[in-house]
């Protein structure tokens, strides 16, 4: 099957998978940081049944990560990539870098999904630290959606997401997400099926008030990344690279310079 890839730059290549239930759209205010390293091509996915990319007979996030890595390989061939992960794509993301160590360049992970199943996930209680019920209103019908993930409801971060979020929200395929969710786990997780430590530089970016995911499970494998960056921003909730944007542009930077600096 087909999936939809936004191609921007020219170089070594950066594979970025967004969320679930969004697409490619949530990952771009990384772009100007990406571009300013210098020297990437980036690769942002539509993940099946996302965006643009039709699901097809995937049913599963196993036939996602499969649907992904097809797509790399016809695009990248042997090609050594780097691969960027935000909460469900983190999933699909951590099993590639696995998968595929010699020509994985490095992974990140924000607001990554590191334990499948909501119920067994450590996360806070959800606690907006400003709250302004004109901003949420101004959003209509979609402003519960933003409502439930906003920590910082401003006007601007309520612009952020309206411009990032929203529209891969209203483009995802609901029969696609429903039979996906079913299926939500992986096999193993990575870091079991492939225990050896992931030695390449690596970026974890977590957030104290993402009540989603949380943070605590990402730290739970610490051990497991002996070149991780990990990080616990505050002011931020599930949409921390848009709660945070200059601090989480300053965390990929510094992780694409370890990339960077690793390979030469």
């Amino acid at each position: 099957m087909s999936v939809h890839v936004v191609e921007r730059g020219t170089g070594t290549p950066l594979v970025l998978l967004h969320g679930f239930g969004v697409d490619h759209r949530l990952l771009l205010p990384l772009d100007p940081a990406v571009e300013a390293a210098g020297g990437w091509r980036r690769l942002y996915v539509d993940l099946p049944g996302h965006g643009r990319s039709p699901a097809g007979d995937v049913a599963s996030t196993e036939g996602v990560a499969a649907a992904v890595r097809d797509e790399l390989a016809r695009r990248l061939g042997d090609e050594p990539f780097a691969i960027l992960g935000n909460s469900f794509g983190a999933m699909v993301a951590r099993r590639i870098a696995h998968d595929q160590r010699d020509r994985v360049l490095g992974l990140a992970t924000i607001a990554g999904a590191f334990v499948a199943e909501h119920d067994r996930r450590t996360v806070p209680e959800q606690q907006v630290l400003v709250e302004d019920a004109a901003v949420v209103a101004s959003l209509g019908d979609a402003g519960a959606d933003y409502a439930e993930v906003a920590v910082i409801q401003t006007r601007e971060n309520a612009q952020a997401y309206t411009e990032h979020a929203l529209p891969g929200v209203i483009a995802a395929d609901q029969d696609a997400m429903e039979r996906i969710a079913r299926r939500y786990a992986l096999e193993a997780e990575p870091e079991e099926a492939s225990p050896e430590p992931f030695a390449a530089p690596t970026l974890i970016v977590t957030a104290r008030q993402d009540q989603v995911v949380g943070y605590e499970d990402a730290w739970a494998r610490v051990e497991h990344y002996p070149r991780a960056t990990f990080a616990v921003l505050d002011a931020a909730g599930h949409n921390v690279h848009l709660d945070q944007p200059a601090l989480v542009a300053a965390l990929v930077t510094d992780w694409l310079r370890r990339v960077d600096a690793e390979r030469r």
